[in-house]
């Protein structure tokens, strides 16, 4: 069962983010939405472990965060590199991306998650 383990607040926090995504996420999650880019299944503001991920393709163990201008700041990219290395040693690879890359380079990026994913294998 989806989701089974998982915290019910984690679960209802990531429902809640679903609901308010970012511009920036909106238009990925346009394209990567039903299987729509190259046949490979992502799902959004997905629980793994104890974080949420903007976007995880699970057969290719692929997670894809979208960065705001708040990550530019120490502590914060202090918290980004525990959380990437936290996926990493789950088996999860990390790509990260500006929030300014999806609105003015969709394309660019979309190329970028698609060599990530089948380098990585799994479905689509």
């Amino acid at each position: 069962m989806a989701g089974a383990g998982t915290p019910p607040s984690l679960r209802a926090n990531a429902r809640r983010l679903r609901q308010d995504m970012t511009d920036a996420e909106r238009k990925l999650w346009n394209v990567l939405r039903a299987h729509r880019l190259g046949g490979i299944g992502f799902r959004r503001q997905m629980p793994v472990g104890r974080y949420i991920v903007d976007f995880a393709a699970p057969t290719h163990r692929l997670v894809i965060e979208l960065d705001g201008s708040q990550h530019a700041e120490e502590a914060n990219a202090a918290r980004d590199g525990v959380r990437d290395a936290w996926f990493e040693a789950a088996g999860w690879r990390v790509i990260r991306f500006w929030n300014g890359e999806v609105m003015n380079n969709l394309d660019g990026v979309c190329e970028t998650i698609w060599i990530e994913a089948k380098r990585g294998g799994g479905d689509g």
